[in-house]
C-alpha cells in the first residue's frame, strides 16, 4: 500500500513553496501531490535553481512512490502576482481554494492525508475572508470538532481552546468542551498512535491550578468534576496540574499527552523543546491532517536558511498515520 498525501504549500510569498520544492528533490516510499499554482512553483524553482520534472496529477491513476527530482501538481489557479517575501491580500481566495480542493480530495478518498504549509491569518482576513486558522477552517469544512495537538519526538500537547483571545478563554472552559476534547484525544491516541491505555495529564487554567480557589474557581467548579466523570468512564486523565510544573520529567515520563487549557499555556514549552522538529496534528477530523509548526517566514523565503525539519516530520507523520489507516481498512475489509 502506497499512501497519497495532499500538500498545500501555503502562502506563495513565504517559505512553503521552498519547502515543497526542496522535498521534491528527495525520494519517498509514499506519493505526494502539491495542490498549488504551478506557475508560482515553477517561478520559485527557477529562482532557487532547482531543476525538477513536472507532472500534472491524474486522480484516477494509482499512487506510486515519489521519485527524487519529480514533482506532482494538482493545479490551483492564482491570477494575482507573487512577489517573493511580500504578503499579498489578493492571494486570499487562492489560499482558501487550494485548501478546499485538498480537503475535498481527502474526503473523497483521492488522497489519504493532508499536510498544510504555513499561511498568514492576517493576509486571508485582510483579503476579505474570515479565517481563524487551518484547524478551525478544516473542522468547518468537514463538520467536525477539532482538537489541536502539537507533537515533537518527545512530547505531545493538545489544547482545550485554540485561537481565542485570552479574555475569552475562561468562559470557554466548560464541562462539555473539556469532555469532548479528552474523549477525542483518548480515542485518537489509541487508534492513530497505538497507545493501548492512554494517560493524559491535564493542566489547570489558573496559576498553581487555582490554589484551592484562592486564584480562581474554574478548577474546583469545572475541571476537577469533569475529570472525575471521565475517570469513571475508564479514561485515564489526571489533574489538574499547575502548568508551570506539569512539564517536569517526573510527570511527563508517565504521560502520553498533556492537555493544556489554552494556546500559549502549552505550546511555548513544546516549541522551545523541539522547534523545527515539532508538528501540528488535528485530531477529531474524518481526515488525517498534519502541519508544520512555524509560520510563513516571509523574510527568509527564497533563501538557503529554510529549515526542513518540521516539514519532513509533518510529512513522515502523515504517511505513518495514512498507512496505519489503510492497513486498518484492509484488515476490516478482509
Amino acid at each position: 500500500m502506497i499512501p497519497r498525501i495532499a500538500i498545500t504549500p501555503g502562502d506563495l510569498a513565504g517559505v512553503g513553496p521552498d519547502l515543497c520544492l526542496k522535498m521534491a528533490q528527495q525520494s519517498s516510499p509514499a506519493q505526494w501531490v502539491a495542490y498549488a499554482d504551478i506557475n508560482a512553483l515553477k517561478a520559485r524553482a527557477e529562482y532557487l535553481n532547482i531543476d525538477l520534472s513536472w507532472h500534472i496529477f491524474e486522480p484516477e491513476s494509482p499512487p506510486v512512490a515519489h521519485q527524487a527530482g519529480c514533482i506532482l501538481v494538482h493545479p490551483v489557479k492564482n491570477t494575482e502576482a507573487t512577489t517573493l517575501g511580500k504578503p499579498n491580500t489578493k492571494h486570499a481566495p487562492y489560499l482558501i481554494d487550494s485548501l478546499i480542493q485538498a480537503v475535498n480530495a481527502c474526503q473523497n478518498g483521492i488522497c489519504d492525508a493532508l499536510l498544510t504549509g504555513p499561511v498568514s491569518k492576517g493576509v486571508i482576513n485582510d483579503g476579505g475572508i474570515p479565517f481563524t486558522g487551518h484547524t478551525e477552517f478544516i473542522a468547518e469544512l468537514t463538520q467536525a470538532h477539532p482538537v489541536m495537538m502539537l507533537a515533537s519526538k518527545a512530547l505531545r500537547v493538545a489544547l482545550v481552546t485554540t485561537h481565542l483571545p485570552l479574555s475569552k478563554v475562561s468562559e470557554a472552559i466548560t464541562e462539555a468542551r473539556i469532555s469532548k476534547v479528552i474523549r477525542i484525544l483518548h480515542q485518537d491516541l489509541k487508534t492513530r498512535f497505538g497507545c493501548t491505555k492512554p494517560n493524559i495529564l491535564v493542566t489547570g487554567l489558573n496559576p498553581h491550578a487555582g490554589e484551592d480557589g484562592h486564584l480562581g474557581m474554574e478548577e474546583i467548579e469545572t475541571i476537577i468534576p469533569t475529570l472525575k466523570k471521565l475517570q469513571q468512564e475508564g479514561i485515564q486523565c489526571e489533574g489538574p496540574y499547575p502548568a508551570d510544573t506539569i512539564f517536569l520529567p517526573k510527570y511527563l515520563d508517565k504521560a502520553d499527552a498533556v492537555l493544556a487549557m489554552y494556546h500559549d499555556q502549552g505550546l511555548p514549552v513544546l516549541k522551545y523543546s523541539g522547534f523545527h522538529e515539532a508538528i501540528n496534528i488535528t485530531l477529531g477530523l474524518p481526515i488525517i491532517r498534519t502541519s508544520v509548526d512555524h509560520g510563513t517566514a516571509f523574510d527568509i523565503a527564497g533563501t538557503d536558511q529554510v529549515d526542513m525539519g518540521s516539514m519532513l516530520m509533518a510529512y513522515e507523520t502523515a504517511v505513518m498515520l495514512a498507512l496505519n489507516n489503510l492497513q486498518q481498512e484492509n484488515q476490516n475489509g478482509a
